[in-house]
């Protein structure tokens, strides 16, 4: 019987294990007229029932010479004019990443923002550590959910602020994965910039790793970064750093 399916299935490394076992049933049910292909960035979360049954292919960096091309391609055949310069920071923010540049590339174009080269900017601030390191330093003091009046159309609007509010910032408005916040988390806790005792720093990057293993087995990141958030707010308590 011929192959008349192909499935892909992207981020098969954040389905946890409880359905990846389905995955596979359904792998053997539809193996005779189907073939599947999985991407992932963590490899090592798919099942072991999984990975034996599979080709691992693993997809290098493109050129920037080519991943300009393509996208000047994709431009003109989606009629999108980009502001000068926004294809040289949308290849910076994707790091050779093909599918990262073409979602963000998409992303503006949808938003209306690619004749706005300060969009994709935001998007570069979004790739450092600023980010991160504000999170971290504000549940150290305790800072996990604070208020704030803000102006808004000649009307004052009571909005959030504090450490969760920088993480739905990452998460929301700067569209950061569970993986790239875990990234820029273990960056800001491993470069030494926070200067903190190595005590403290032990137990913060054991909180992180914790953390990263909770979010392989749920669907719901934000709550797993907001536990994280409140770990090092104990953290901070107990050494100083806080007021209760």
């Amino acid at each position: 019987m011929p192959i008349s399916r192909l499935i892909v299935i992207e981020d098969a490394d954040h389905l946890g294990p409880k359905r990846q076992p389905y995955l596979r049933r359904m792998m053997e049910s539809e193996a005779a007229t189907s073939r599947f292909i999985f991407t992932a960035r963590a490899p090592s979360r798919i099942i072991d029932a999984l990975r034996s049954r599979t080709q691992h292919i693993r997809i290098p960096a493109v050129e920037t010479d080519r991943l300009e091309s393509i996208l000047k391609q994709v431009a003109a055949a989606e009629g999108i004019e980009p502001a000068a310069g926004l294809i040289g920071d949308v290849i910076h923010v994707s790091g050779g990443n093909l599918r990262r540049a073409l979602f963000t590339l998409e992303l503006v174009a949808r938003t209306g923002q690619e004749g706005d080269r300060s969009s994709v900017h935001r998007l570069v601030a979004a790739s450092t550590l600023q980010g991160g390191r504000m999170m971290v330093e504000m549940a150290l003091r305790g800072r996990i959910i604070e208020w704030r009046w803000q102006e808004q159309r000649g009307r004052k609007k009571r909005v959030q602020s504090g450490a969760l509010a920088e993480l739905d910032r990452l998460m929301n408005e700067q569209a950061l994965d569970g993986d790239d916040i875990i990234s820029q988390l273990h960056q800001v806790l491993s470069s030494g910039r926070l200067m903190l005792p190595n005590i403290l720093h032990d137990e913060l990057l054991t909180s992180l790793a914790r953390c990263d293993a909770r979010l392989s087995r749920s669907s719901y990141p934000r709550l797993q970064f907001e536990r994280f958030l409140h770990e090092v707010s104990e953290a901070g308590l107990r050494h100083g750093m806080a007021m209760a």
